[in-house]
């Protein structure tokens, strides 16, 4: 038989076990109570017999048995909480408000009992008080019993118990009304969230939980589960987009080998060309594919990252700067174009190296490729005064518009002067990716300013949070 959804919460389910400790907990507590209160009245009734006892026997040391007697006859009429018995030597009653001795044999010359004694309330009801008392034996032969009942301290520990009892008894209702309340106020939201979680996986990414802004774990989860659905819905989109971006700009390099391989396939049929040099065209087109599917894996890998750097190692900054400068001062020279390079030493970073220069390649290669020969190229790596580690390459060629600075970083974006390049529009995309998996940004001014018919540049830097 299945529970109701109520009864199978989690929450309900810590109330009763919360429910059930505290039962426990109050009724030992409740015993403790019970037991030592007992005990108390059993001490308290010892001390009050003792002296009483002590008073009587005192009478009968210096005046007597008959002045003994007196003394209880006085003592039974009083109606006091005392009970009495004394008997003669030859053992007939003489005074009290027993019929007969606890302690038929006395083993000692006092010894102390406990037992039930039948007595009326003032309803006339029959009770069965407890008695503690003791009973000696006199110097004379007679035998003496005081005692006291506990019939009082029995009620006010009954009345107690019933007390404790009921407050419990209402503690324990309130507390199950309290777990019905709070499982079906949880059972509404976690039903909310449950509608968005559905929403998803039926399709739509535009489900969001409410947040009521109340700061419990509830709105946690969902302000998590909302920010989880917008980056969930920005990588959909992002997929979705690349997918077209890549479907549209790889259809112009497609076709393009694809009529060069029909030329070169009649063109070698009728004995125009060389089938090699053909080929060797088709080959070199099919490598400028691979190299855009491998970018876009790359991005992809980095984002999959979520934020957290694949691979990290501590390395010094300083020397992977002067790696690409002295790989790319060769192919800027050759270009005929001025390469200068600044690099502080001690730059600790912590991150993934091979991505890192990759990306410092990415913004080298592109001042090389849009500088004019004649222009110049500068790379630097030092330390801001925030403490951040930062890469710059700053060229002297046609720069890129304020309002497209942003622009240029999406990916397979390429502006109007960069269309006659070779490329993908990817660089930059690839770029901010990896800043974006170090915890850095990337940063986008212009260069020095027109001069001597160059300019106004481009300055790209990375920063990236230093080694700790």
């Amino acid at each position: 038989m299945r529970l109701p959804s109520l009864l199978r919460r989690t929450p309900f389910r810590l109330t009763l076990l919360f429910l059930a400790l505290f039962a426990a907990a109050a009724s030992a507590i409740l015993a403790w109570v019970y037991f030592a209160s007992a005990s108390e009245a059993r001490t308290k009734a010892e001390r009050e017999v003792r002296g009483e006892m002590q008073v009587l026997t005192g009478i009968y040391k210096e005046r007597g048995f008959d002045a003994l007697n007196m003394a209880l006859i006085d003592r039974t009429l009083r109606d006091n909480s005392f009970l009495y018995l004394l008997k003669n030597p030859d053992g007939s009653q003489v005074t009290g408000s027993l019929t007969n001795f606890p302690i038929e044999t006395l083993q000692e010359d006092q010894q102390w009992i406990t037992f039930p004694f039948t007595d009326t309330d003032v309803e006339g009801r029959v009770t069965r008080p407890q008695v503690r008392g003791v009973q000696v034996r006199l110097s004379g032969g007679g035998m003496l019993f005081v005692g006291q009942s506990l019939g009082d301290t029995e009620a006010y520990l009954a009345r107690l118990t019933q007390a404790l009892w009921t407050a419990m008894g209402i503690v324990l209702l309130l507390g199950l009304a309290g777990g019905v309340l709070v499982s079906r106020n949880l059972e509404r939201a976690m039903g909310r969230l449950n509608k968005v979680v559905t929403a998803v996986q039926e399709g739509d990414l535009k489900a969001r939980a409410v947040v009521r802004n109340s700061g419990d774990e509830l709105d946690e989860l969902g302000a998590g589960l909302n920010t989880m659905l917008e980056r969930l819905e920005g990588s959909m989109a992002s997929i979705r987009h690349a997918g077209d971006a890549i479907a549209h700009d790889l259809r112009s390099p497609l076709t393009r080998m694809r009529a060069k391989l029909e030329v070169a396939l009649m063109d070698a049929d009728a004995g125009k060309i060389n089938g090699v040099d053909a080929v060797q065209l088709a080959l070199d087109e099919a490598d400028n594919l691979l190299k855009t599917f491998n970018t876009v894996l790359a991005i992809a890998r980095l984002q999959a990252a979520a934020g957290r750097t694949p691979d990290p190692k501590l390395f010094d900054a300083a020397d992977l700067a002067a790696d690409m400068a002295e790989l790319y001062e060769p192919a800027s020279e050759d270009k005929g174009l001025e390469f200068s390079a600044e690099i502080e030493r001690g730059l600790m970073i912590e991150g993934n190296q091979p991505f890192l220069a990759q990306a410092l390649a990415n913004i080298i290669d592109n001042a090389i490729k849009y500088t004019p020969t004649g222009g110049a190229v500068m790379l630097r790596a030092r330390r801001r005064s925030s403490g951040d580690i930062e890469f710059s390459v700053t060229d002297t060629g046609p720069g890129v518009p304020e309002a497209d600075r942003e622009r240029v970083i999406e990916r397979f974006v390429r502006l109007d002067n960069s269309r006659t390049e070779a490329g993908s529009g990817l660089g930059l995309s690839l770029v901010g990716a990896v800043m974006e998996a170090h915890g850095g940004r990337i940063l986008l001014d212009e260069g020095p300013g027109e001069y001597g018919g160059f300019g106004p540049g481009l300055r790209v830097a990375l920063v990236l949070p230093a080694a700790e």
